[in-house]
Order: structure tokens, then sequence, then C-alpha cells
């Protein structure tokens, strides 16, 4: 990709991108993913797209805060040599993870307990934590599951504790391949998504059920994106806080096709990190 095509994707004002969003039936949505016997209870959630303005966030004058937004776009030089080499993921990459998030929210401590590769390059799938981009609008935790999955990572004793002060959990997004050139992650304004539209998801397992949110369709959501992202440069964003006064509790989120990307783009490979972050 040439040095004149990445100077007018970055200055180009939006892109108009499909979104999926969930058609809201009043139910949630329920899959059973180790639990065949159950399929036939399974509600799987019907999708429409809808052609959204998805604004070029470095082109936006006013910087980006995750309290006011509920992201925030950061450079930030990663040591990484390999990020398909799990080992060095956790021994480098979560350490510098725990500097960032402690650095732009303040916390008094940051957990990293979970990621996962994204491509769109089939060849990966076959590992257990690499996976396929995701095409419709989320956001990763619920009010059930944000404070049961601080009891899952956390000591019983520990993790009741933590739970009488506030917490979030806070996600890391970014490229490891040199650039992102096509199928970009995209971004809602946390303060245009109004406190309803918000079906849970459920993804049960014989042992444990698993929630998210999936977000239905509001004209007032204002979506951002950041084209052609590098490997040094970090989206991170809320997907849960308690504290309701606390500014932007949530955020959604979804991968789309980006209309200009090249035909002969390079497959989207990114890491998404998932954090506990307490106050």
């Amino acid at each position: 990709m040439s040095d004149v095509a990445v100077l007018s994707l970055d200055q180009q004002d939006f892109v108009e991108g499909e979104l999926f969003y969930v058609v809201d039936d009043g139910k949630p949505s329920i899959r059973h993913i180790d639990w065949p016997e159950q399929a036939h209870n399974d509600r799987i959630p019907q999708y429409r797209s809808h052609l959204i303005p998805i604004h070029n966030g470095r082109t936006v004058a006013e910087p980006f805060a995750l309290q006011k937004h509920g992201f925030v776009f950061v450079r930030h030089v990663t040591a990484m040599k390999d990020f398909f080499d799990e080992a060095e993921v956790t021994s480098v990459y979560y350490r510098e993870t725990e500097q960032l998030i402690l650095a732009q929210t303040g916390a008094a401590r940051v957990v990293v307990f979970d990621h996962t590769i994204r491509t769109t390059d089939p060849r990966h799938h076959a590992d257990r934590w690499i996976r396929n981009t995701v095409k419709s609008v989320h956001n990763d935790y619920t009010e059930r599951s944000a404070p049961k999955r601080v009891r899952d990572i956390l000591p019983p004793d520990e993790a009741e504790a933590a739970l009488q002060r506030r917490f979030a959990i806070i996600q890391v997004w970014r490229s490891v391949a040199p650039m992102v050139e096509c199928e970009p992650l995209a971004l809602c304004d946390g303060r245009t998504i109004p406190p309803t539209g918000f079906i849970r998801n459920e993804r049960r397992y014989r042992d444990r059920t698993a929630e998210t949110y999936h977000i239905a369709y509001n004209a007032a959501h204002r979506w951002y994106y950041f084209p052609l992202m590098t490997r040094d440069e970090a989206l991170v964003f809320k997907v849960f806080d308690s504290d309701a006064s606390a500014g932007v509790r949530f955020t959604a989120h979804t991968s789309f096709d980006d209309p200009t990307s090249p035909p002969d783009a390079k497959p989207r490979e990114s890491i998404e990190m998932r954090a506990l972050v307490f106050y």
C-alpha cells in the first residue's frame, strides 16, 4: 500500500459501513456450546444490517477519553516480536497491557486475565485461542457476567472484598500485523448509547453460562474507527464499569468491511486483551 493511499485514507472524514445489529424480540439469545443434547433449546438471534457513517477518529479535533467516550486511542510501542507465540504474549504483552491500562485509568490494580488473536486468515483457525473476526454489534460483559468474572479469576475472599469497591473490565485492541488493511474495529461513543437495547446473549456450557450484550440499533449511535492502525497503536476501551456515576459504563464494538480497503488487502490480524481493573 503506497504512502499516497495511506495519506488519503487517514484524511477521509468517514466511511459508510454495514453494521449488523441484533433484532430485539424481547428475549435473550441462547447457544449451547458443548452441550449438544440441549441444542434444541437454542435461540439463535436474528441480525439486521444498517448502513452507518463510521467517522475517522484520526481527523477528530477533540481527544478521546476513556471516561467521556468509553475508549481512547493511543500510540503505544510494543516490545513483542511474535504475537502468535503464546508464551511471549503471556510473558511480555500481559505486562505491557497492565502498565498501559494503569496509565490510562489511574487504577490501583490491573489483572490481565485473557487474550484472543483474531484473523480473517483461515490457516490459523485450528489454534484454540485464534478466532475469526466478529461482525455483530456487541459488548463483552453484562451486569451479571462482569462480577462473575471477578469471582472466576480471584480467590473467593479476595473477590468478595474487591466487589465491594469500584471495578471495571477494560480491553486493549491492536494490530499484530504491520497495519490493519481490512476489517478494522469500530467503536460506538458510549455517550450516544441509551440505557436500552442491551440484549442478553447467553453461551451455555455444561458447567457455566457466559453472557455478553448484543446491541439493538439506535439512530443516536455515533461510530468511530481509526484507519490503517499499526502494531504500535492501540485502542483501550471499557466493556463494564460498576460505578454508574463514573462516566461511560459500556461501549459497543464490531469489526466491519471497510469499503475503502483494496481488493488485495492483507488479512486482518489483531489481538484483544481483557483485564480486571480495581480502583
